[in-house]
């Protein structure tokens, strides 16, 4: 057999093989709509894939937006699924392409890739014919570009009033959140006269011994409404933010507070402990916890506010 035989049955195989290439039980064959193309002009590549209905199949180019650097996907509409029986399928899938030079460019094999083999198309070629400009009617010079005055509402997106009034609401919302509902307090709802800081740390104390927390085993608990009481107290009594505050940011603040330095050492005692406890989740003894309350009680009677007496005007004889 002559070397030239020899060329011709190896090409004609090779192409037989690329026109039906397969990876197991698939089979990738591809056509266009026309061999031949007006450059800027769009025509259809099919991709027809023959599978098993079970497997799972993907081309690794989706992303890309070309095929080669001469021609590019213009649009990829959704594929469509035939089944042939005997558990097999057929995915028919079209790529609208397009190229703006002219020549006659090679659209080589489109990898498929299933099951973990991978799949090639047959090799196309495409001829893109140049655009004969003589021929063109209507043509015309290019205007120069004209400088459009600026308008505010050509740069709004459409409905920019319903974003406005979203944002208005939003703000509001937090507004609202911040100075009520963070607080616990319901605008909505007619509030009381709130009691003076003195009479309502009293009532709250009272309240938490009433509720015999550590005689229940809930020392946490009960240490937890202790300094929470103290807390709002010395917030409302001496306005120092003590919510917000650390154990040891509260007794560095209070020290240099006139009012509070006698009784300062029993409140550090006081935080003292319900760290430990809190924190460390260590149990006090009984005593522990009843000193700690009497401490409290004291800490607020040493700070209530002294009454000024009112003073009489004199009367002039």
């Amino acid at each position: 057999m002559s070397q030239k035989v020899k060329y011709i049955v190896m090409t004609a195989v090779v192409l037989l093989a690329a026109s039906t290439a397969w990876g197991g039980n698939v089979t990738f064959k591809a056509r266009l709509d026309s061999v031949t193309l007006l450059m800027g002009k769009t025509t259809a590549l099919h991709l027809e894939i023959t599978q098993d209905k079970d497997a799972r199949g993907f081309f690794p180019g989706e992303q890309l937006d070309t095929l080669n650097a001469m021609v590019e996907i213009a649009e990829r509409p959704a594929a469509d699924t035939t089944d042939l029986g005997n558990n097999r399928i057929q995915i028919n899938r079209d790529l609208i392409i397009q190229s703006f030079d002219s020549g006659m460019w090679i659209i080589k094999p489109i990898p498929y890739v299933v099951n973990g083999d991978t799949a090639y198309c047959n090799q196309l070629s495409l001829k893109v014919l140049p655009v004969n400009v003589s021929q063109m009617k209507d043509i015309h010079d290019i205007k120069p570009v004209e400088d459009v005055p600026f308008n505010l509402l050509d740069w709004l997106p459409d409905y920019w009033w319903a974003w406005l009034l979203a944002l208005l609401l939003i703000g509001a919302g937090f507004w609202a959140y911040r100075k009520y509902y963070k607080k616990g307090i319901n605008p909505l709802k007619p509030t009381k006269k709130r009691l003076p800081p003195y009479e309502e740390a009293m009532i709250n104390l009272q309240n938490l011994k009433a509720a015999q927390l550590w005689q229940n085993g809930q020392e946490k608990e009960y240490f937890t409404g202790l300094t929470d009481i103290l807390r709002v107290y010395i917030d409302r009594r001496f306005h120092i933010n003590a919510v917000e505050m650390t154990s040891s940011q509260i007794i560095d603040t209070l020290k240099e507070n006139k009012e509070t330095k006698a009784v300062n050492e029993q409140l550090e005692m006081i935080l003292e402990v319900a760290d430990i406890v809190k924190f460390a989740n260590a149990r006090p003894l009984a005593d522990d916890n009843e000193v700690a309350y009497q401490r409290a009680v004291n800490f607020v009677e040493a700070t209530r506010p002294v009454e000024q007496p009112e003073k009489k005007e004199e009367v002039k004889e």
